[in-house]
């Protein structure tokens, strides 16, 4: 099999924070030289494409803006094409609400104003902010997720991500959200073989984890590759529902892979 396209996590696959995976420039070399389209696509929605460009450029790669796909993004064109008229209730971080105001979305701040609500990281988080997001969610008011990540792996360990706001939130209204966007999402699927421009069995998928990342790619037809340099131990992999087609030390480990094509 000849692969045309790939779908490559960020965090805990090709960087941590801003020091690169060991042997990570030389598996998107071998990519390249494979010649497979590649599409960076981070659960992370806090940061516009074109911040991950400079992002890459201090790990040591170069990467192009519009290679690079967040549930940032993904979640900003699904508002855009579902809620465009919607005044939104935001529990979320500054760079989260500048892609929404760039879009030209309505960004509210009195909870009681909410049409849609609209819940991702956020490490200012309050009580105060949890009671508003409650108030907001009165009703029968449309509830979306950016993100399902729990936790984010960095430099410093595991901190946590959208999905442990998104919970807290969920939790206090008795309510589980109407949608999670970015990976494993249908949404985030279509918009990255969109992007591709490939048939999903054409597709390879590398993530850290096996609920995102994985899920996306079984869900899609693509083959499916685990990184250990992230979240997932043995252990979790062991007690998965969810298995990959392979599972590799690290990314610096994609020639086997492409060697079995």
């Amino acid at each position: 099999m000849t692969y045309r396209g790939a779908v490559l996590d960020v965090d805990g696959t090709v960087v941590r924070g801003d020091t690169p995976i060991p042997g990570a420039r030389d598996a998107l070399d071998a990519l390249d030289d494979a010649g497979i389209r590649r599409l960076f696509l981070s659960n992370n929605p806090t940061k516009a494409p074109r911040a991950y460009v400079d992002r890459f450029e201090r790990a040591g790669f170069a990467v192009d803006a519009d290679e690079v796909m967040t549930s940032g993004t993904v979640t900003v064109s699904y508002l855009a094409e579902h809620h465009a008229t919607d005044d939104l209730f935001v529990v979320g971080e500054s760079g989260f609400c500048t892609q929404l105001d760039e879009e030209g979305l309505t960004v509210v701040d009195d909870p009681n104003d909410a049409e849609t609500v609209v819940v991702s990281i956020d490490r200012e988080f309050t009580y105060d902010r949890l009671t508003q997001a409650l108030h907001a969610l009165d009703g029968d008011v449309p509830f979306v997720g950016t993100d399902p990540d729990v936790t984010i792996p960095t430099d410093e360990g595991l901190v946590p991500g959208s999905g442990a706001i998104i919970r807290a939130v969920a939790g206090v209204a008795e309510r589980d959200p109407d949608r999670i966007l970015g990976k494993p999402d249908e949404y985030a699927q279509q918009l990255a073989l969109d992007y591709l421009g490939v048939p999903a069995e054409d597709c390879l998928v590398v993530g850290d984890r096996l609920n995102t990342d994985i899920a996306l790619g079984a869900r899609a037809g693509m083959t499916t590759v685990l990184v250990r340099t992230g979240v997932t131990d043995q252990d979790t992999l062991n007690d998965s529902d969810v298995e990959p087609d392979y599972v590799l030390d690290s990314i610096a480990d994609i020639g086997r892979v492409l060697n079995d094509s």
